[in-house]
């Protein structure tokens, strides 16, 4: 007996109710349905269906056997289509969002070379700061900085989010750079509106941030390697780039994302200061996430992008300051 065949038969039969419309759904003979029901019958020792003249109507023997027949022909399906499309040529519409600042610096440049690599995918970016709503806006994929919310999203890790304290050669040939955190309080804070107090909270890069997190919970105290600094300054801007361009003109100290300052740190328009010591942003991981909806099946186009950016972000050479 062709097993397959006549579990497909049986659910066929089970769903229109009748032997002839299975069989012509499937485009086979009737004998054949009725064929592959009398021998799945006969190696299950039960009958799957009582049969009148009005029809068909599954036993509480053959109501057992649907159910566990249906997943396991669904997980089968899920598994064909799972292996087929590793051999799939990634192709269609890739929509795709991400935050303005970083998705001009680092995924927009490398659109040429990825639609080069993959000549069936076309890609539509969608470059905004607003958290989109990526199943009601039919995105594909999203690129999420920091820590991410609990939510039934897919995420895979990119590239770390560190922030780098920095300042221009000019305002540092005006002031005196600080030696330590608590220096910076008395220096001009370029400052981002959105967070909702006036401090920078500094961990000490020796040993991991979240080892030094951990022992400080553990002990009940705040740990001895973090301070926080209470800013002043007359600036305070909502976005990045804003922050950065008056970083440069030498209107105070920032704290910037390090994907941020990358470019212009290797043009000496802005020196790291305190390089030993990092951002606190949250106690979950903070990084660059690529996030998607939940699927059996990751489509090809979706990891097509997903291994490029991961494989380009991957190099330390790419953030080398």
């Amino acid at each position: 007996m062709d097993y397959f065949a006549a579990v497909r038969a049986f659910l066929h039969a089970a769903e229109l109710g009748s032997f002839s419309k299975a069989a012509a759904q499937m485009e086979i003979k009737t004998s054949t349905v009725s064929r592959h029901i009398n021998e799945l019958e006969a190696d299950l020792g039960i009958a799957l269906f009582n049969r009148s003249t009005r029809g068909l109507v599954l036993t509480e023997g053959g109501q057992v056997f649907r159910g566990h027949a249906l997943a396991a022909m669904q997980s089968l399906d899920e598994a064909r289509q799972s292996a087929s499309s590793l051999n799939a040529s990634p192709k269609g519409v890739l929509r795709v969002t991400m935050p303005a600042s970083f998705g001009r610096r680092h995924v927009i440049p490398h659109v040429p070379e990825f639609i080069k690599r993959y000549p069936h995918i076309d890609v539509d970016a969608v470059v905004t700061d607003e958290p989109l709503n990526i199943i009601e806006a039919r995105i594909d994929l999203a690129i999420r900085i920091g820590a991410l919310p609990d939510s039934q999203l897919v995420a895979r890790r990119l590239a770390e989010h560190r922030r780098i304290i920095c300042a221009s050669p000019a305002y540092l040939a005006h002031y005196r750079a600080p030696q330590a955190p608590a220096e910076l309080a008395a220096h001009s804070a370029l400052r981002f509106s959105l967070v909702p107090d006036d401090r920078w909270i500094l961990v000490k890069r020796t040993g991991s941030a979240s080892a030094t997190r951990a022992a400080a919970g553990r002990s009940g105290q705040q740990a001895h390697d973090e301070v926080a600094v209470q800013l002043q300054g007359r600036i305070r801007a909502n976005d990045t780039d804003a922050l950065l361009e008056l970083a440069i003109a030498g209107c105070g100290i920032a704290l910037l994302p390090a994907w941020s300052v990358t470019d212009a740190m290797r043009q000496g328009q802005l020196v790291q200061l305190l390089p030993d010591w990092e951002a606190q942003t949250s106690r979950a991981e903070p990084a660059v996430w690529a996030v998607y909806p939940p699927k059996k099946t990751v489509s090809s186009k979706v990891r097509a992008f997903l291994d490029f950016y991961a494989a380009l972000f991957a190099d330390d050479a790419y953030w080398k300051i």
